[in-house]
């Protein structure tokens, strides 16, 4: 990491199985005690003496927050973990783009830990895009840039210790011009006849292609015996939709597409898989096909929040409850202030959390995509880093709140002027069902019997754009909370927030005839309201 705070408390793993104690490091020289909190309820603790590992024992599954506090009763560092036994329902992706011989990989490491990632996409670690591992232990690869598999498997052992999943880059259509001649029979053509090609440099073939497939996979086989990647992150580039081949067969890509997951799969039974759905092409067709996530790398016309919301919705319901993982680089880093920039990060985190998706976008030691080539990354300032820390252990906290696949949305059936069950007002911004600029976004979910109304301030913005540089959020003043009670049991109103405690407090709820009422704390960037309507658990 970039940044090194002079208190840090880390998980030694990504996740942690129900039968395994979690632990903890301290770093830094302090005393006090651990908190642990499942959905803002303290579960477990332990005293902290020093600098060391923390064994906090082991915890039914579930998403915890976990708060070092000070002797003096200050809060001196956070952080998360996860405890499940299906570690692969969820996907918090990173990235790397680097493997130079001489690559310190405890920075990685450290990043992976710090934002709980347990996922890593490899990026352009292969020889070639044809020929992932015929270039010997050092190379330059496509791009020439230079590549050592030593490295590689520093990046793959360090990251199997701390239970993430390294996923080699491997392009399942592109072939190099230096391999070109074996593979013209199977190109796919245009109107002119032109092989469909990328940046000069590649030609895209018929990914269904028999004698393809049977090369592709075998290549991802050795490139497991090579190195010992866990998985795979299969990529396309968004075109062609429809091709012809040389012999004139017309091509559908997203059946291709499907085809080949189908024999990755085959080849890699065990292995983690994800295939590129760029631009939410052809999420219909592969989302449900033999692999491990539905993954879309979105671009315009998804350029608005409400736009990767409605991304979100289709993926979700078309992945049979596949976790969702959203490509969405913050160009902007590139272009604006650093606070303008994560302001956008932090709307667009609130936007895919509240729908139930995660974000690729972390990597390195510390940097973010602002580029679809990942070696031209930024390097992350300290604002960015705490934005992302903060963030990363609010989903992990609230794990069951955000991600459940079984998570319904309900807001059309409590909120509006007919129901009358459930709204949230404000006395100086409305209430929106959609992304709206200069409004509260509110939306209501139901999971496991709980309602969580997801707050996003809007206040103060020009527009929705998502990559775009972001006014500071506006204050819509304080928020009431009005809900029809069920019975005569007094609901139970608890609220969390990011960017203020980082878990669930309870507010006060008073009494109005048939409904219960409750005023709000300050919303910043993203609120997160649970209501127990049958009252305290």
């Amino acid at each position: 990491m970039t940044t090194q705070p002079s208190v840090l408390v880390l998980p030694t793993r990504t996740w942690y199985a129900p039968d395994h104690p979690v632990v903890v490091e301290v770093r830094g020289r302090t005393t006090g005690r651990l908190v642990v909190r499942h959905l803002g309820a303290e579960v477990a603790s332990a005293p902290v003496d020093g600098p060391g590992l923390v064994d906090l024992g082991t915890l039914p599954p579930g998403g915890y927050g976990i708060e070092l506090t000070s002797t003096d009763s200050t809060t001196a560092a956070r952080t998360a973990a996860l405890v499940t036994p299906a570690p692969r329902a969820r996907m918090r992706y990173g990235f790397v783009a680097s493997y130079r011989p001489d690559k310190d990989v405890d920075g990685v490491l450290d990043l992976v830990r710090l934002l709980h990632l347990d996922a890593v996409q490899l990026y352009d670690w292969a020889y070639r895009h044809a020929d992932l591992v015929g270039g010997g232990e050092q190379y330059t690869d496509a791009l020439d840039q230079p590549i050592a598999l030593a490295t590689v498997r520093r990046l793959v052992e360090g990251l199997a210790g701390l239970g993430s999943d390294a996923l080699g880059y491997a392009a399942v259509y592109a072939v190099g011009n230096e391999e070109w001649e074996r593979w013209a029979h199977r190109a796919m053509v245009a109107a002119d006849g032109t092989a469909w090609s990328l940046g000069g440099f590649l030609q895209l073939v018929d990914p269904a292609a028999p004698d393809w497939q049977e090369h592709l996979v075998a290549d991802l086989q050795a490139s497991v015996a090579a190195v010992g990647l866990h998985g795979f992150h299969l990529d396309q580039y968004g075109y062609p939709r429809r091709a012809q081949l040389v012999d004139g067969s017309p091509v559908d890509l997203a059946r291709s597409f499907r085809s080949v997951v189908e024999a990755a799969r085959g080849g890699l039974p065990g292995s983690r898989l994800v295939f590129n759905n760029v631009n939410d092409f052809p999420t219909w067709a592969t989302a449900d096909a033999p692999q491990d996530a539905v993954y879309i790398e979105v671009w315009p016309p998804h350029s608005t929040l409400d736009s990767l919301a409605r991304v979100v919705t289709r993926a979700r319901a078309a992945g049979q409850g596949r976790p969702v993982v959203v490509a969405a680089y913050q160009h902007v880093y590139d272009t604006a202030p650093v606070e303008a920039a994560d302001t956008a990060t932090a709307l667009t985190m609130a936007t895919l959390f509240s729908h139930g998706a995660t974000q690729l976008l972390a990597g390195e030691s510390g940097h973010v995509l602002v580029d679809p080539y990942y070696v031209r990354n930024h390097a992350a300032e300290p604002s960015t880093l705490d934005l992302l820390h903060r963030w990363y252990d609010f989903l992990l906290a609230h794990d069951e709140l955000l991600l459940d696949p079984r998570a319904v949305d309900v807001t059309g059936a409590w909120v509006g002027a007919y129901n009358e069950a459930l709204d949230v007002t404000y006395p100086q911004a409305p209430t929106t069902e959609v992304a709206t600029a200069g409004g509260v976004w509110r939306r209501v979910v139901e999971v496991d019997g709980r309602l969580v109304v997801h707050l996003v301030n809007l206040t103060g913005q020009p527009d929705t754009e998502w990559d775009a540089p972001r006014a500071e959020v506006g204050d819509p003043g304080a928020g009431t909370l009005r809900v029809r009670r069920a019975g005569a049991a007094v609901p139970r109103v608890l609220v969390a927030d990011p960017d203020a405690e980082g878990h669930l407090v309870p507010v006060e709820v008073r009494l109005d005839g048939l409904d219960a009422v409750a005023t709000l704390p300050p919303l910043h960037v993203w609120q997160l309201v649970v209501v127990d309507l049958d009252g305290a658990r």
